[in-house]
């Protein structure tokens, strides 16, 4: 059956189709749009930047365009077409995907080339000065060689025992927290039973997950690189819960690359539902969320336009609805009504078409580079809302990893696409850094990685750097924040904003709300609210 039979079977089935407006086109608006569409509700998704994807980016070095611009016209080389990955770079939980797309009839892998790859990240510490690096691998085989040489016998040991710790977190969490709808600590309770229980005592989840790592690990360099799971949401390794450690299991169990970049996979979801039918409104930002008698009714824009809507799923930072930037009214409703969350980590990055040149250190796809004083990182960040004077820096090479190996010889000294990211405090509606505070980063940056063994030639034409502020411009409320509020304290688990709002018929999507940040846990989130969408339809999936 081709698109428009299909689009058509669907419209003489339902004439009376509910109308639903999705606010933001990120991955957890994409989701609720596809599943409500699919269930033959009338979607449109206004989205006030040029493209789907949200934090899902690329930038174009080196080309005129701006921070999430519309590239569909840019003339580009042929190795500049998928630009240079600059938001989400790792692909994990790759059944949240698969099952999504199974859900509404499609494959996953008929929509999208993904590729496993067989180095989970390359790492090195200054001190070491390049002669000891550790690679992780996804062949279980491997990491016990790679670890049994680079710490010893013994830590190989306490490694193999905080593995096994925290696949069986994993497997008793997925199913009360990541999959719940509405967790509590009393379902949790439930769902863990006596043994569940017994774990969840012996990590401690009421320490935080540096000191629980103290438990696993003597050699600090593992303790360093295993803490670093807690910034994956945004927060500190001395005020992240234990439980974090599970992130661990996530990237043991797959990490993929998507051909065509990471956008892609937001095209893809953004083509299944053009097929069933959902518009799409771009460059067309939202003012106010109608309500009638506590009821959402329409959506408004800035152009003028007025929405009709059933409901409304909600696929933005929920600071903003607490500070009112989508009405009054909605504000009132908020349990955060005006409250200040505390936000989790921005970010500087520098998106770069570049030459690279290694001497005692291969770069792979994913790639990390520690100092020694690591709790200076986040006393900067947290404590003293400064740019880090030690960071630990983040290296994505997207043309890298597949085969794992460094560049053969026609391919060196040829351009790459860079990704570096280095943590940073959400202030960017507060402050804004001064040149000597920008440049001391990106010079404590490059040093880093120099002195790691590689060296990177960065061009300032084919350079994109984004800032905190940058970040807060293209998602308001935020302060630049990456992963909406930081975890921090166990409970903060419990206390993150479900998909229903006291709104009725308004439903909240994202990585600011449960199950929290990231791309698998985003797509959950969009799941959660498009089921709690269709419930208040009326409507069961088809």
């Amino acid at each position: 059956m081709n698109t428009d039979t299909y689009l058509h079977s669907r419209k003489e089935s339902l004439p009376t189709s509910p109308k639903a407006v999705v606010i933001g086109a990120g991955i957890g608006g994409l989701v609720s749009a596809l599943l409500l569409a699919d269930a033959g509700v009338e979607v449109t998704v206004v989205e006030s930047h040029a493209q789907c994807g949200g934090k899902l980016r690329q930038l174009w070095p080196g080309s005129v365009e701006q921070f999430n611009s519309d590239t569909s016209n840019v003339n580009l080389s042929q190795s500049q077409l998928i630009g240079v990955d600059s938001g989400p770079t790792v692909l994990t939980m790759r059944w949240v995907f698969e099952e999504l797309f199974s859900s509404v009839g499609a494959d996953l892998d008929s929509e999208l080339e993904l590729t496993r790859l067989p180095v989970l990240a390359r790492h090195a510490w200054s001190a070491d000065e390049g002669a000891n690096q550790l690679t992780l691998y996804s062949d279980a085989d491997q990491n016990q060689v790679s670890v049994g040489e680079f710490a010893g016998l013994s830590e190989l040991q306490r490694f193999n025992q905080f593995c096994r710790s925290a696949k069986d977190l994993y497997k008793a969490l997925e199913g009360p927290i990541i999959r719940e709808a509405s967790p509590s600590a009393k379902k949790l309770a439930y769902s863990l039973g006596p043994r569940g229980l017994a774990l969840l005592a012996g990590i401690g989840p009421m320490r935080n997950l540096w000191d629980s790592l103290g438990g696993y690990f003597k050699d600090q360099r593992l303790r360093q690189l295993f803490a670093r799971y807690a910034t994956y949401c945004g927060s500190s390794p001395w005020s992240a819960p234990a439980t974090l450690m599970l992130i661990a299991q996530v990237e043991m169990d797959g990490v993929w690359s998507l051909k065509g970049g990471m956008r892609s996979l937001a095209k893809a979801i953004e083509k299944l539902c053009v097929q069933r039918g959902v518009q799409f409104k771009y460059q067309t930002r939202c003012s106010l969320i109608e309500l009638n008698q506590g009821s959402v009714v329409a959506v408004q824009t800035e152009q003028g336009e007025r929405l009709r809507a059933d409901t409304v799923v909600f696929n933005g930072d929920i600071q903003a609805l607490n500070d009112g930037l989508l009405g009054g009214e909605v504000k009132s409703l908020m349990p955060g009504n005006g409250r200040k969350l505390e936000r989790s980590l921005s970010a500087v990055t520098w998106s770069m078409r570049c030459k690279v040149l290694e001497d005692r250190f291969r770069l792979d796809r994913h790639n990390v580079f520690f100092e020694n004083n690591y709790v200076n990182e986040f006393n900067d960040i947290f404590g003293r809302k400064k740019l880090p004077a030690t960071p630990t820096v983040y290296i994505c090479a997207q043309d890298r990893g597949t085969a794992s190996q460094s560049l053969n010889n026609d391919q060196k000294n040829s351009y790459e696409s860079i990704f570096c990211l280095v943590n940073a405090p959400a202030v960017g509606d507060t402050q804004t850094f001064t040149t000597q505070e920008l440049d001391a980063c990106e010079k404590a940056t490059f040093s880093l990685i120099k002195r790691c063994g590689l060296q990177i030639d960065m061009e300032p034409t084919r350079t994109i750097q984004t800032l905190p502020q940058n970040f807060h411009q293209a998602f308001p409320s935020t302060g630049g924040a990456l992963y909406g509020q930081a975890t921090h304290g166990w409970m903060q688990v419990f206390s993150r904003s479900q998909a229903p709002t006291p709104v009725k018929g308004l439903f909240l999507a994202g990585g600011s709300v449960h199950p929290g940040p990231g791309l698998p846990m985003a797509a959950m989130s969009g799941r959660l609210a498009g089921a709690a969408a269709m419930e208040h339809l009326g409507l069961t999936k088809r």
